[in-house]
């Protein structure tokens, strides 16, 4: 009878944990989503407010400014479960605010900007603490389910492999929403969007508050650990800090301008179905990104991160300087899917093609970034991951930068600001990354550790 109850317990701790794996998978997605719904959104603001296009964007990603060291405080003080279920909640009020946006406040003036829009970016920023929290949850979390290791690593894995679907589904699903942009284009097309994204978020509530979740990080001596030194001390950390700050502000900002620019039938050629378009064009930069992750993964074991860095930012370098010198005239067949017509397939400026053939860069450049940021931290790592995290609202400065000069200088001209910043990877891929202050105490036990009460 004891064995019988033992097998009956195992098998039901077995079912929660697969139903909170996909729990997590559904929120690795919902990661994607949140943060790809901002430039295909901003193809409607843009309509009514020329400087809007990625206003909602940086919204999105201040928020990690804001709240990435807070999250990382909160997994050690209420745990995982708790910091994920606060998450999805906050998630669920900054969707229903932006889905507000397209009810209430258009006739409303404040500042000579209506107040849904006010609405909106409000609705972003409160997305981004989501997003922010999530991302602090959602890969550690996995990597318990699994046990650690290699099962642990090869969930992480699958969930970014979601993630990257779900980069690639959503400006094909929100371009082809939105169809024509005109004058009286509203948010009201996005809608259907918006509320498939609260029920998945009502799912994993609900069942992240069904499951047993591990804490083994959870505090509960009320201690924390303060030491002489910290990351900023590594120059090859700070120098990597910049890399991460830049390197989202290109992920982010090569496929949102692209958007806008195949959007603008003025600039681009592409008729009255641009913007469906322009997001199956940008569909595919997120569906290589996938293809880059998986081909990296595959090689990794063999290949380092310091190579692997140096060739994508190189070949980066040479796609995008290709997009921005070759004329709009010069054009390529690709494939596009819209969810009102099928698939068909349509000529656009070759420059196209180039920035999304960079998705096969920008995949593998995050990883290399962190890893070679980190080498040589020991202790020190857990407090670089928090200062990384907050460095992610570069994908909200760059882009904004990079959208400032779209609209004043041309689109194909605001690139060389992603040029740039490619350069300074390659920099930090041969240079920068190389860990010089090897004479500092990593290890846990050294003697400058003391311990403080909170």
């Amino acid at each position: 009878m004891a064995t019988l109850a033992m097998n009956e317990k195992s098998t039901s701790a077995g079912k929660s944990r697969v139903i909170a794996i996909i729990a997590m998978f559904f929120l690795f997605a919902m990661i994607s989503f949140v943060t790809n719904l901002a430039a295909p959104l901003g193809t409607i603001w843009k309509v009514h407010y020329e400087w809007a296009g990625m206003v909602g964007n940086f919204m999105n990603f201040l928020a990690y400014l804001f709240m990435g060291i807070p999250a990382g405080h909160l997994l050690s003080r209420i745990g995982y479960k708790k910091t994920a279920q606060i998450a999805m909640v906050v998630g669920l009020v900054g969707l229903v605010l932006q889905w507000l946006s397209s009810l209430v406040g258009a006739e409303t003036i404040i500042a000579g900007i209506s107040l849904n829009y006010y609405i909106y970016l409000l609705g972003a920023f409160i997305c981004g603490f989501c997003v922010c929290m999530l991302n602090t949850v959602v890969n550690p979390m996995l990597n318990l389910l699994g046990g650690g290791g290699k099962k642990g690593n090869q969930l992480v894995q699958a969930g970014g492999s979601l993630n990257s679907l779900s980069g690639t589904f959503t400006p094909l699903l929100a371009g082809s929403m939105i169809g024509a942009i005109t004058a009286s284009t509203a948010m009201t097309a996005v809608n259907p969007l918006l509320f498939i994204a609260m029920g998945v978020f009502v799912f994993a509530l609900l069942v992240i508050s069904a499951v047993q979740i591990p804490e083994p990080n959870l505090r509960k001596d009320g201690k924390k650990v303060k030491y002489s030194h910290s990351p900023w001390n590594f120059r090859h950390c700070v120098l990597g800090v910049v890399g991460i700050f830049l390197y989202v502000g290109i992920e982010v900002g090569i496929p949102g301008v692209l958007i806008f620019y195949l959007s603008d039938t003025a600039v681009s050629g592409l008729g009255e179905n641009a913007v469906a378009i322009a997001g199956s064009i940008a569909a595919m930069y997120w569906l290589l990104m996938l293809v880059g992750r998986l081909f990296s993964t595959a090689i990794s074991g063999a290949v380092s991160s310091r190579v692997q860095l140096v060739t994508v930012a190189t070949v980066g370098i040479c796609l995008v300087v290709a997009a921005i010198l070759t004329p709009a005239s010069v054009r390529v067949s690709m494939p596009v899917l819209d969810i009102n017509v099928g698939i068909f397939t349509t000529e656009v400026p070759i420059s196209a093609m180039f920035l999304v053939l960079c998705g096969l860069c920008t995949s593998v450049m995050w990883g290399g970034i962190f890893n070679l940021a980190v080498e040589g931290l020991g202790k020190y790592v857990p407090q670089a991951s928090g200062i990384f995290m907050m460095m992610v609202v570069g994908g909200g400065v760059m882009p904004l930068i990079q959208n400032w000069m779209a609209n004043t200088l041309g689109y194909m001209i605001s690139y060389w600001l992603v040029v740039a910043m490619l350069g300074y990877l390659l920099f930090y891929g041969l240079i920068g990354s190389k860990n010089v202050n090897q004479d500092i105490p990593v290890d846990e036990d050294s003697e400058e550790a003391v311990m403080d009460a909170l």
